[in-house]
């Protein structure tokens, strides 16, 4: 997530260099053209303007629509992160006040089941944000969980559906060994079945991409715009014809911005600078949850890198 107010015009170049270079050499070859008398290459600037008016609206509206992904994204981790929030508390809260009355086999047999509990919602948070970002460093699960579920966890497909599950598992189990009361899981469950709302939520976003008719057919005009603002801004500027070149750029680096914007934004999910920062929302959830727990060896929070939180 890009949290800096101020960009790097070297870092914006590299995205739009190729339209900025093809309206300088169309600018310049029209310019060159018109300076020789061949006055025909002007075109009137009534039709571009319409076309640019066109081209903004449609722009606008992808653009919202590639933002609304991405704060979608971003609400469904923050709902990720408060929800965990909410059911270690429910599960300290429940299995603490079994052990006061002498239920759930004992403190230390207690402690051991909210530790499991509250560390596997840890690792389902990590598990989807490897699995969302295409990664594979599932490494850094192993942590949080216990050497024969691991190893399972490491055959399985969705990893964080089975980490789900076996939290589902668990709760049954914990109501059985009277860790938990026999009507707990009607506020834990819910928890669980939200979890796995949210991570549908996500790969929703994951895979079904923007129409491809909105990325196409806008970068289409967008290049289409470029190439004839030039022959028209010659007419405009006929007693300084020098200025069209410059204007072109101008205008050809506004709308090449702005479609690119569009562009980027519309996958939260690729761990690069403008994406929602899984990184830093996990490892406030995995601090969160370690410090319900009684935990001090928290890991440190993440800070951003340059401007950039990732």
């Amino acid at each position: 997530m890009i949290l800096k107010k101020n960009f790097s015009p070297l870092k914006v170049l590299s995205y739009v260099w190729r339209e900025l270079l093809a309206a300088a050499l169309v600018s310049g070859l029209v310019f060159g053209l018109y300076v020789n008398e061949v006055k025909t290459v002007a075109l009137p600037l009534t039709p571009i303007g319409i076309l640019g008016t066109a081209l903004a609206i449609f722009l606008a509206f992808r653009n919202n629509s590639s933002y609304a992904r991405w704060w979608e994204a971003r609400t469904i981790w923050a709902s990720l992160l408060n929800n965990s929030r909410i059911f270690a508390r429910q599960i300290i809260a429940n299995a603490d006040s079994a052990s006061a009355i002498g239920k759930g086999g004992g403190p230390e047999a207690v402690q051991a089941y909210k530790k499991e509990m509250i560390y596997r919602q840890i690792a389902f948070v990590h598990a989807l944000r490897l699995a969302l970002r295409r990664q594979t460093a599932w490494e850094e699960i192993a942590p949080f969980l216990g050497a024969a579920e691991y190893r399972e966890l490491l055959r399985v497909q969705n990893k964080a559906n089975l980490l789900l599950q076996k939290q589902g598992a668990r709760i049954k189990e914990g109501m059985r060994a009277e860790i938990l009361g026999p009507f707990d899981n009607i506020t834990l469950e819910p928890n669980i079945a939200a979890c796995n709302n949210w991570q549908a939520a996500c790969e929703r976003i994951k895979e079904t991409p923007m129409l491809r008719q909105y990325e196409y057919f806008t970068r289409v005009f967008v290049w289409i715009f470029i190439l004839l603002l030039p022959f028209s801004l010659i007419d405009a500027f006929k007693t300084m014809p020098g200025l069209a070149v410059p204007f072109t750029v101008l205008l050809a680096f506004v709308f090449a911005t702005i479609e690119r914007v569009g562009a980027v934004n519309e996958n939260p999910f690729e761990n690069k600078i403008q994406d929602v920062p899984l990184t830093a929302i996990c490892r406030t959830i995995e601090r969160d949850l370690k410090e319900q727990l009684g935990e001090t060896d928290l890991p440190p929070k993440l800070e951003p890198e340059n401007g950039y939180l990732y």
